[in-house]
């Protein structure tokens, strides 16, 4: 049996359709899990059952996330969400807590987590937090722009042996102020806070960088993904 990663779907607005990149999938399948793009619901039952059947949960980039979430007003024409994301976000991030499931967090994944347990983000990088190192790379998106330092005996730094790493980088908002429940794992070298983790789940994880682009070129990416199915597995065997 494979562990199953629930996957959050993303959102096209103008199709109004759920959506997924196939770097997500395929670097969970590499890793050994078998990954499930979820629907997009609010549904609290249905999402109990979807927690049932999955063993982890991915949650994907996208959207801008809500200010609404960490009490600010939306800055106005910068800010894009999607509130039954946000919605469903809230409701399978606290049960899966409460389940102590694997949780992975890519880019908006990292901001989403954050927010939802009590911190802030900058709403638009480039006016509130403006720096020479790029945050916004162009294609190919697999190609690292910038550094991050990795925080020296933290669950990242055990994982991949190293100190400084080469990431891709594509995002509009970034975490501002850390939610207290959360250490830091990684930082690039303008201050920006890049990886974290929650040190009393068994894993829970997020990164700001995209390892569903870089996995097939870079190492630290496929342990990313590695890491978080081998979490199952160790739930599974203990």
């Amino acid at each position: 049996m494979l562990p199953i990663v629930g996957v959050i779907p993303l959102w096209d607005d103008e199709k109004e359709s759920i959506w997924m990149l196939p770097g997500y999938m395929d670097g969970l399948r590499q890793a050994g899990g078998l990954p499930i793009m979820l629907p997009l619901t609010t549904d609290e039952r249905e999402i109990d059952q979807l927690l049932d059947m999955v063993n982890g949960i991915l949650f994907t980039g996208g959207h801008d996330v809500s200010p609404e979430i960490y009490g600010e007003e939306p800055l106005e024409h910068t800010v894009v969400t999607c509130k039954k994301r946000d919605d469903m976000e809230r409701i399978v991030l606290n049960k899966a807590m409460e389940r102590d499931k694997s949780i992975l967090g890519i880019c908006r994944g990292i901001q989403f987590i954050n927010a939802a347990l009590g911190g802030t983000l900058y709403q638009d990088l480039p006016t509130q937090h403006p720096s020479a190192v790029e945050h916004h790379q162009k294609p190919p998106y697999d190609v690292p722009v910038h550094n991050v330092h990795i925080v020296k005996n933290g669950p990242l730094f055990e994982l991949l042996k190293k100190e400084e790493l080469s990431v891709n980088s594509y995002h509009h908002q970034a975490i501002k102020e850390l939610a207290p429940d959360l250490c830091v794992m990684a930082k690039s070298t303008d201050g920006l806070i890049e990886a974290v983790y929650k040190p009393d789940q068994k894993f829970l994880w997020a990164v700001q960088w995209h390892p569903e682009f870089s996995y097939l070129s870079d190492q630290s990416s496929r342990e990313i993904f590695r890491a978080f199915v081998k979490s199952i597995w160790y739930n599974w065997d203990r």
